[in-house]
């Protein structure tokens, strides 16, 4: 499977999963440290039997899937948008580290154009994931505001009715006025 297809999944999943990330546990997160360095170490070893620009890009893809499982592991056990955002941006760097080695088998203007594409492809990604995580902070401070001004709402109309029973209220005199004002202090609160 193509780097950047995989990519491309995982954004899809992580754009579907939103806010709904749960971490992992601290012994969780040192297995998977431990897995990632050798994952790295085999994938880095399977690059030694190639020559030349196909070592280089072996070794890209090696160095890439490192950085990328690194940044994943890390959101996982910090579930933040920072961290989200660093696994696009370790993802948009792998893929151009890896487009930017194949372009080395090209030559002149060819070249030259490979490396701007793979360049202006991982400017895109980053872009991207910087949108998302602002939006990701702008959408928790909204809900953070929305769900103050739904609790003054409630306040205001609890205030507004407790205001209609106490003022039912004064059609009574003695004991029956003050039951009546202690059940509307005891129904809304005060």
């Amino acid at each position: 499977m193509k780097l950047s297809y995989r990519v491309g999944v995982v954004a899809v999943a992580l754009a579907c999963s939103g806010a709904a990330f749960a971490s992992i546990s601290k012994d969780e997160y040192k297995a998977g440290k431990d897995r990632v360095a050798a994952d790295y170490k085999a994938a880095k070893a399977n690059c030694g039997s190639l020559a030349g620009n196909a070592k280089d890009i072996c070794v890209a893809e090696a160095k890439g899937r490192e950085k990328v499982a690194k940044a994943q592991l890390e959101a996982d056990y910090k579930p933040t948008e920072k961290n989200r955002y660093d696994v696009a941006a370790a993802k948009a760097e792998a893929d151009y580290a890896v487009a930017k080695e194949k372009c080395d088998d090209k030559a002149g203007n060819d070249k030259s154009v490979c490396v701007k594409q793979a360049k202006a492809a991982e400017t895109r990604a980053k872009a991207d994931a910087k949108a998302n995580m602002k939006v990701a902070k702008a959408g928790r401070a909204a809900g953070e505001k929305s769900a103050d001004a739904r609790k003054d709402a409630a306040e205001d109309k609890r205030d507004a009715d407790y205001a209609v029973a106490k003022e039912k209220c004064d059609k009574f005199s003695g004991d029956a006025k003050d039951r009546c004002l202690n059940d509307a202090k005891a129904r809304f609160g005060r």
